[in-house]
């Protein structure tokens, strides 16, 4: 979650993260490594460590010689990245409801909330917010790094792909379904978590 101490890299990469995934810096469009620090708000220094990890993602492509692309969005891709978090997603959140901290437990709370909030004015773009801040700290909550490491990505690339169809309804249904996993969690129900989020990601395999 976003703190004064956040390491300066952190908060470049959530700012072009952000504008990746809503669309504002466009699948396709050719970008500079100036655009990017203008974006970002940051110094080269940790806007290069964010294009790193961007380009990690397959968010951001390098082309030597020729500069920095966003890339295109790939709708088949949507069917292999919930073919991976179908599997790994549910484990996660059951680790979660067994070991999430009290403090985390409640931020959670926070944004089942913030997402509840969102869906009576119809803001795709502030359930956006709340749903990743959702996704960090699910992250910081759970005990297996590497399971953490493989979902990371292909949250940020769903999120992306939904941005591109998302409507208020679909909205509306996905902050109900956040909100079951949310509730099993605080309730350190790890049957529960793990049951409630393979309904979260059945709906979104279908949305």
């Amino acid at each position: 979650m976003a703190s004064d101490v956040e390491p300066l890299s952190r908060q470049a990469y959530r700012r072009l993260e952000n504008l990746i995934v809503t669309l504002k810096l466009a699948p396709g469009a050719p970008v500079t490594e100036k655009q990017l620090i203008g974006l970002a708000g940051q110094g080269r220094t940790p806007v290069r460590e964010a294009i790193q990890k961007l380009e990690w993602q397959g968010l951001i492509r390098v082309r030597p010689r020729v500069g920095l692309q966003i890339t295109e969005i790939v709708a088949t891709d949507h069917d292999s990245i919930m073919q991976v978090r179908r599997q790994l997603e549910p484990l996660a959140a059951a680790l979660v409801a067994e070991h999430a901290a009290e403090e985390q437990r409640v931020a959670l709370v926070d944004c089942a909330k913030a997402m509840n909030a969102t869906a009576v004015t119809g803001d795709i773009p502030g359930f956006l917010d709340a749903d990743k801040r959702f996704d960090d700290i699910f992250e910081e909550a759970c005990p297996n790094r590497f399971l953490t490491a493989a979902l990371a990505p292909l949250q940020t690339h769903s999120r992306r792909l939904w941005f591109s169809k998302a409507s208020v309804d679909q909205m509306d249904l996905s902050v109900t379904r956040h909100v079951a996993v949310i509730r099993a969690i605080q309730a350190s129900d790890a049957e529960g978590a793990r049951k409630a989020m393979e309904t979260l990601l059945a709906y979104l395999e279908n949305s």
